[in-house]
């Protein structure tokens, strides 16, 4: 799988072709520490006082790197495929090796920040259901009222919940196509655009 950097990525990033590996270095260095830390304004400034450029070019140039990182961690895309992802952004094969050894090297890490960084929303774990009818009672003595229980089991941080539901089978119908739909607009290209930058 190949990552696609947007236009604004791939002009951040674009600075790296202009400094010298050992600042791109030093640039990595500040993009894991971004990553485990968060932002330090500092930095920024006193490396643009020194390649006497402007604190945002850097910032942008460690922020493109970090997204790049992140990116390529979350999807955990091979040697092969981040070398052939960032070849179309014209590195240097010096560039490139560099850029392979620090995601080689912090991706386990990074994956793990992120898997903190995650919210834990209750999950399924099991459900049990069954099917009730109703064939007669004391003053309708031909009628068929069919019900369909269910206990959905969920798991939040270890912790497990139940919920009772019952549903007739037009209601239930109806939700497996209203879930149905939303499984295949998540298929649509603008639903996984959406996707791949909230996570």
């Amino acid at each position: 799988m190949l990552l696609v950097l947007a236009d604004e990525h791939k002009e951040h990033l674009g600075f790296l072709n202009e400094v010298d590996v050992e600042v791109v270095r030093e640039f990595c260095r500040i993009a894991m520490e971004f990553i485990r830390s968060g932002p330090n304004p500092k930095l920024y400034q006193s490396a643009a006082q020194k390649l006497s450029v402007a604190s945002e070019t850097v910032q942008h140039g460690v922020e493109g790197l970090m997204f790049l990182l992140t990116e390529a961690a979350r999807y955990m895309i091979s040697e092969i495929d981040f070398q052939d992802s960032i070849m179309t952004l014209g590195f240097s094969e010096d560039l490139r090796s560099l850029l392979l050894q620090l995601y080689l090297d912090n991706r386990t890490e990074i994956r793990t920040i992120l898997s903190e960084m995650s919210m834990d929303l209750p999950h399924y774990h099991n459900l049990e259901w069954r099917l009730e009818v109703t064939v007669a009672s004391r003053t309708l003595r031909h009628q068929v009222t069919p019900r369909l229980m269910m206990k959905l089991h969920t798991q939040d941080s270890g912790e497990k919940d139940v919920q009772v539901l019952q549903t007739d089978p037009v209601n239930l119908l109806h939700m497996t196509r209203v879930l149905e739909g939303a499984l295949a607009e998540m298929k649509s290209t603008h639903c996984r655009r959406i996707v791949r930058n909230i996570k």
